[in-house]
């Protein structure tokens, strides 16, 4: 049987894109289909006498911070397990956002992005039934990995001792 419904023109994202979130223009986003939840940079995040979530985007010293703070009413808190399978506890809120131009509710855990290259990771939630995923197409360029070409000479060498002086303490960090 033929239907007459026109399918859903799907917006194409790229593996980054630079998104506006409440009222913030150009915030650097990485789009991670790996990860359900997004997250975004907060700071100065507490619960005020009115059991309002007041929090601010970014941080001073970030070329976007503006120091707003925003207030919300409406909050949850959701268990994140991160990357490294640690689990924290964040607290959720609906931000509005731009993102490829169209303009939604999105759907954020507040976190402290300060490590991480970009400060918003865009999640599977956010994208589903809005935009398509093309991991060729980039809008900023991805900042640059970690130097390893030492890090390998050292291991070559005298493995065991590398293993002792890195990753003995399971944290496999230098």
């Amino acid at each position: 049987m033929a239907t007459n419904m026109m399918k859903k023109e799907l917006k194409i994202i790229g593996a980054n894109a630079l998104i506006t979130v409440a009222g913030i223009k150009g915030i650097p986003a990485k789009v991670d289909t790996g990860a359900s939840l997004s997250s975004i940079w907060a700071s100065n995040v507490h619960v005020n006498d009115q059991h309002q979530l007041e929090f601010t985007l970014l941080a001073p010293g970030h070329e976007l911070y503006t120091g707003e703070v925003i207030k919300v009413d409406n909050y949850e808190v959701q268990q994140v397990r991160n990357s490294t399978g640690d689990v924290h506890m964040r607290y959720r809120v609906t931000l509005p956002a731009t993102i490829k131009g169209k303009r939604i509710l999105a759907t954020f855990t507040l976190a402290n992005r300060s490590k991480n290259n970009f400060p918003v990771l865009i999640g599977r939630l956010t994208l589903k039934g809005k935009f398509l995923v093309d991991v060729s197409k980039v809008s900023i360029p991805t900042p640059p990995s970690m130097d390893n070409d030492g890090f390998n000479d050292e291991l070559c060498k005298d493995p065991q001792g590398f293993h002792q002086k890195y990753m003995s303490n399971g944290t496999y960090s230098k």
